[in-house]
């Protein structure tokens, strides 16, 4: 890890300004001297001196100004290249063969009856890039340790695939099977870098755009974090992500440089394919993207390398001593340069150089077909390999690495550059011809006329594909390869949860806080304790769990460099670079970018850690849950807590913070396994059974999301006959009716048990009425079970047809059923159809406000009392009460008037 003068100073580049000059005559020296350079040899040559100094300047650590943009050519200067160690002709003929088999495998996947697309041109564009990292640099995992991680642009995965097909990974069949993974199983690809899919190949999603960047920096964080804790060595691995000039567009690319830039991350590298184009059109064809992105990154404080023009530019440049070329290059927008890739060679004589006669002399002895191949730097394997070398040299910085290539290159020029080229899948019999003839490929015409475009492979004991085997063997095996060496967690005993079982006595607490007082005792655990990570967005005090910084501390690699202004405080803010707590400050992205990096860690690196992400229940699946499907599709595990949640637990904050969905949004994905609890002795069962599904001896690729709520309540004990059953699998009777004539069922969730319950003793007390209290602990999970239910009814009509389990759980309760929580109605409907009796269910549909507890509650009438209108006005529909008594009810209790209720607990954050 960098340290010391390696790492970033608070201030970058910074002058002290204030400063008075001791020295007037030499600071006027230094002027007359620029002075007469201008006049002596023009602005350009004093350009250079000033470039020089600076860069003097930095190496003796004089601090200057910081450069956000330098002229549009290569940071690494031709005399600067190393020497490159691969047999460049070799490796040619690989790549040739990689895009050839490429372009066939999507092709193919177009044929008639099939067409299921796939793209070829953002492949074609950085297949150099990729080529240079699986000869030279990309490390493997079979030393034992986790190697590198490499995010690979989701688009360019036909590539990859090319490339396993070449080293006898992958067959023709699996190729032909590209987008057809159930019709085509077991020999079915996904279409992009899916774990979920293909568990044993692909390591890490990068689709949708824009979460390859943003997981690639928290996985480098997270191989720093589990390195400090001494979980696991991680200080050979390199964390790699290719990403697209158009994807930087995506917020969530850019938004979280600077913590990379902050830890001093320099085990991670971003390579940048700036072909220019987006998926329409060119990225800033009015501007130039890599200088843009170029000044964003060095202004977060990321090295840059831009790598721009390939080795034919070399002499051009070297002969450039007036800087016109240059300033062509720096003044010639992206547009124009795609028009440039497009062009003849006659064409880019006459507009890039014929503007001055100085630079059509610089072409004078090329010819046209020569100034049409001056490449671009993302194509020409020494540089990319000075490039790739100077970033794993850099120390104290993450780089960024700015390739300029041509989109759909080698392609042809229906291909090539074109603005079209992202959504064109199949290549004409002359497109295949003018291609193989471009990579020099022994393919016959005849094969290309008849069908389907063939797969091309040199032979197993070819020199070409001896090579690629080499190569992989000395960087420690075949990559992308997923690996699960991770063995199952000791489980907690039973005793680590006694203490939230036998409740909270006379105390109020919240569930939130319930969960808090079990995550404690589970923290002490000798076997697992070190492995949870804490991870919050600047809300820890929020939820009551301040309380764990002074033992847990929070990881910062720079530890605490200054006095806490609470330090005198019992629970203080203490910073530490051994640290469990993550705090990643107001984003919730990056903190679920912490919380896949930290789930999928028992694959990553074979040791499994248990991420616990704590946040307000609002921002979490509406926020972030496109990344919580990329956490299901890396297959990572762990707990998510959505806290303060409801529509009705936090109303002072009003609309923004008052959830009503998300458990709806939970439902959605697949992996969720997810709950709304609403007392501390179901918390316990829950999270108990959940460290045994996710890292107990037959774990699932789960992860557990629970609702807790800030709301005080009283939590009774465990009862002795308690239904864990009932627990796990979503509703269990919590209270029986004890007295009354007329029966009901009542079934709550999370906040909602104790309106119930009330609502329980107002219907015996008052109306006669015997209601069964039922804790529907999760909605989601009986309508899971019950869906499974009837598929397998469905696709097997003549076996003995089964029950869904929330059917049977209430099949000898007296009706009618009614249902509430403080979530819209549509999270407790999910059970409707499979419950034996009438259903009515009660909810906070709309938006939320602010106002009291008991306001809100009254004004969506899901409290106590309206859930004694909901019961009676069922029963007075069954003819089992007085059809009048729903009237006298809503009079009763003033059900229409919000001010009549009563306002209800007050606070309670946590």
């Amino acid at each position: 890890m960098a340290s010391g003068p390696d790492r970033n100073p608070i201030i970058i580049g910074g002058l002290p300004s204030q400063v008075p000059d001791f020295d007037p005559e030499e600071t006027q020296e230094w002027l007359d001297s620029l002075d007469a350079a201008v006049d002596e040899r023009g602005r350009q040559r004093a350009r250079y001196l000033m470039l020089r100094l600076i860069e003097r300047a930095r190496e003796k650590r004089v601090a200057v100004p910081e450069m956000r943009s330098t002229d549009y050519v290569n940071t690494i200067a031709t005399k600067d290249e190393p020497f490159f160690p691969g047999n460049e002709e070799v490796e040619r003929k690989i790549l040739n063969a990689t895009r050839w088999n490429a372009a066939a495998m999507v092709s193919r996947a177009q044929r008639p009856g099939i067409g299921v697309g796939g793209h070829i041109a953002t492949f074609a564009s950085s297949a150099s890039l990729y080529d240079v990292g699986f000869n030279h640099f990309f490390r493997g995992k079979d030393g034992g340790d986790g190697g590198d991680q490499i995010f690979f642009q989701g688009h360019a995965s036909p590539g990859i695939y090319a490339r396993a097909f070449l080293l006898d990974r992958f067959t023709e069949e699996q190729l032909d099977g590209f987008r057809q993974e159930k019709s085509k199983a077991p020999n079915g690809l996904s279409s992009y870098p899916h774990p979920r899919s293909m568990p044993d190949f692909w390591e890490f999603p990068t689709v949708s755009m824009g979460l390859g960047p943003l997981g690639a920096i928290f996985q480098a964080r997270m191989n720093r974090y589990m390195e400090a804790r001494g979980i696991a060595d991680t200080s050979a691995s390199h964390v790699w992500a290719f990403l697209g000039d158009g994807e930087m567009d995506e917020p969530e690319s850019l938004g979280q440089l600077s913590i990379a830039a902050r830890e001093g991350l320099d085990n991670l590298t971003f390579v940048v394919n700036c072909n220019l184009q987006r998926l329409d059109g060119p990225v800033r064809g009015n501007g130039k993207i890599i200088q843009e992105l170029e000044s964003q990154f060095r202004g977060a404080g990321w090295n840059v390398i831009k790598l721009v023009w390939d080795r034919s530019w070399d002499p051009l440049l070297a002969q450039d001593r007036d800087g016109l070329l240059v300033n062509k290059l720096n003044t010639t927008p992206d547009g124009q340069f795609q028009t440039y890739a497009t062009e003849t060679g006659s064409y880019i004589r006459e507009h890039f150089f014929g503007s001055d006669q100085r630079l059509r002399s610089m072409v004078e002895n090329m010819t046209d077909d020569q100034i049409l191949h001056l490449g671009r730097g993302g194509h020409d394997h020494r540089k990319i390999y000075a490039a790739f070398a100077a970033a794993k040299a850099h120390k104290g910085q993450p780089t960024v690495i700015l390739a300029q290539t041509v989109k759909g290159w080698t392609l042809g020029p229906n291909f090539e550059g074109r603005n079209a080229t992202h959504q064109m899948k199949k290549l004409t019999v002359a497109d295949l011809k003018g291609f193989r003839d471009r990579l020099h490929l022994p393919i016959p015409d005849k094969e290309l006329e008849d069908g389907l475009p063939p797969y091309f492979h040199p032979g197993p004991e070819s020199e070409e594909i001896q090579y690629m085997h080499d190569r992989r063997s000395a960087l420690g095996g075949y990559v992308p390869t997923r690996v699960v060496r991770a063995k199952p967690l000791p489980q907690p005993a039973d005793k680590t949860y006694a203490s939230v079982k036998k409740g909270s006595g006379q105390q109020a607490i919240a569930t939130t806080m319930a969960f808090v007082r079990l995550l404690k005792d589970l923290m002490r655990d000798k076997e697992i304790g070190k492995r949870f990570v804490l991870i919050a967005p600047d809300e820890y005090r929020t939820f009551g769990m301040d309380s764990f910084f002074p033992s847990a501390k929070i990881y910062n690699p720079l530890g605490q460099q200054y006095e806490s202004v609470d330090r005198e405080l019992l629970l203080a803010y203490k910073e530490s670079p051994t640290g469990q707590m993550l705090h990643d400050g107001i984003s919730e992205a990056g903190c679920t970018a912490s919380l896949i990096a930290a789930g999928s860690a028992y694959a990553t690196h074979g040791e499994p850690l248990i991420p616990v992400y704590v946040f307000y229940s609002m921002f979490g699946f509406q926020r972030t849950g496109d990344q919580f499907w990329q956490m299901a599709d890396q297959l990572a595990r762990g707990f998510v807590l959505g806290a303060t949640a409801g529509r009705t637990t936090l109303t002072g904050e009003g609309l923004q913070h008052a959830d009503g969905h998300s458990q709806l949004l939970a439902s959605t994905n697949p992996a969720v396994v997810a709950y709304d609890p609403a007392f501390g002795y179901e918390i316990a069962h829950i999270v108990q059974d959940g460290l045994r599904r996710m890292y107990g001896p037959d774990s699932e690729d789960v992860f557990f999301y629970l609702t807790v709520y800030n709301e005080p309540i009283q939590h009774p004990a465990e009862p002795d006959d308690v239904d864990v059953e009932g627990i796990l699998k979503g509703v269990h009777r919590l209270r029986a009716g004890d007295s009354g004539e007329v029966p009901a069922q009542i079934l709550a969730s999370g906040v909602a048990v104790p309106w119930a319950l009330e609502a329980q003793r107002i219907l015996a007390e008052e109306w006669g009425v015997r209601a069964d209290v039922w804790s529907a602990t999760s909605w989601n999970e009986l309508r899971r079970e019950a869906i499974d239910v009837e598929r397998h009814n469905l696709l097997h009509p003549d076996e003995e047809q089964r029950v869904p389990y929330v059917t049977q759980k209430l099949s000898g309760a007296e009706g009618p059923f009614v249902a509430v929580s403080d979530w819209m109605r549509a999270v407790p409907d999910q059970i409707s159809r499979w419950v034996p009796g009438t259903y009515q269910s009660l909810g906070a549909d709309g938006f939320g406000f602010a106002d009291t507890r008991g306001a809100a509650r009254r004004f969506f009438h899901i409290d106590a009392q309206s859930i004694v209108l909901a019961v009676l006005t069922e029963l007075a529909r069954e003819g089992k009460v007085d059809r009048a008594a729903p009237k006298q009810a809503m009079d009763r209790y003033q059900l229409l008037d919000v001010a009549a209720a009563d306002p209800g607990a007050a606070g309670g954050d946590a």
